[in-house]
């Protein structure tokens, strides 16, 4: 077995005196897909946000590439390549398409004109409208500009919080379809996701969260498969 490429050990997240996260431990191995499911405010955007460098942990250690970031700040994470796609999307919508495909690279050196032509040619719909401001898009298509943003950088990790909300069943599945190719393409994946059959169905090894504990984990079919962790965790599936 590979080292991971990215670990996750005991991490403790605070606002306040409130905790979110408590003693959350995860690996994700190079090229494996990981996914972090469980319900809302069950911690899992907390955990994402620490990792991604957004959150400075109460507590615990996180090794990415053998090196410690416990404590390292977010734009210096994209530059080593842990790249996040937020929850939200968070695009800015008075740029262009093309404006913030170019922002995706603004620390890596990334946003050359070849690396947006490759977005443009995986993302058709963004080529047709790389002019126009990327808040006129819809919800769907404003989740490709994010995933393809985040592209740009060249990740060697893409962190990715709750790409599925707030989009229609069919835009769902063109969302996993581009997750599932991302991952074949060789980088890692780390997937925040409320969807949790969805996207247990597509990753190598599941973590479920509630109240900001990891409760279980495993192979991510042995999950899927275990009758009494559906019924109590993983809840009615949306999309198809």
């Amino acid at each position: 077995m590979s080292d991971p490429i990215l670990t996750v050990d005991g991490l403790r997240v605070s606002y306040g005196r409130v905790e979110a996260v408590r003693d959350v431990s995860f690996r994700a191995e190079p090229g494996a897909l990981v996914t972090l499911v469980g319900a809302n405010g069950a911690g899992k955007s907390s955990v994402i946000n620490a990792v991604a460098g957004l959150l400075r942990p109460a507590g615990g250690r996180i090794t990415f590439e053998g090196q410690e970031i416990t404590r390292t700040p977010a734009h210096k994470l994209v530059r080593r390549g842990l790249v996040q796609v937020p929850e939200g999307r968070q695009i800015l919508a008075t740029l262009t398409i093309e404006e913030n495909l170019q922002m995706g690279g603004w620390h890596t050196g990334g946003g050359g004109s070849g690396a947006i032509d490759a977005m443009y040619d995986r993302f058709p719909v963004l080529a047709e409208r790389r002019a126009l401001p990327a808040g006129a898009l819809s919800g769907g298509e404003q989740q490709m500009l994010a995933i393809a943003r985040a592209l740009v950088a060249g990740p060697k990790v893409m962190l990715m919080d709750e790409p599925s909300m707030g989009l229609a069943p069919k835009i769902v599945d063109e969302v996993f379809r581009v997750i599932e190719e991302i991952r074949a393409s060789g980088t890692t994946v780390v997937l925040v996701e409320q969807n949790a059959r969805r996207a247990l169905r597509a990753a190598d090894h599941g973590y479920v969260m509630q109240s900001g504990e990891v409760v279980h984990s495993g192979p991510a079919a042995d999950l899927l498969a275990d009758e009494r962790i559906v019924q109590a965790y993983l809840g009615v599936e949306s999309g198809t």
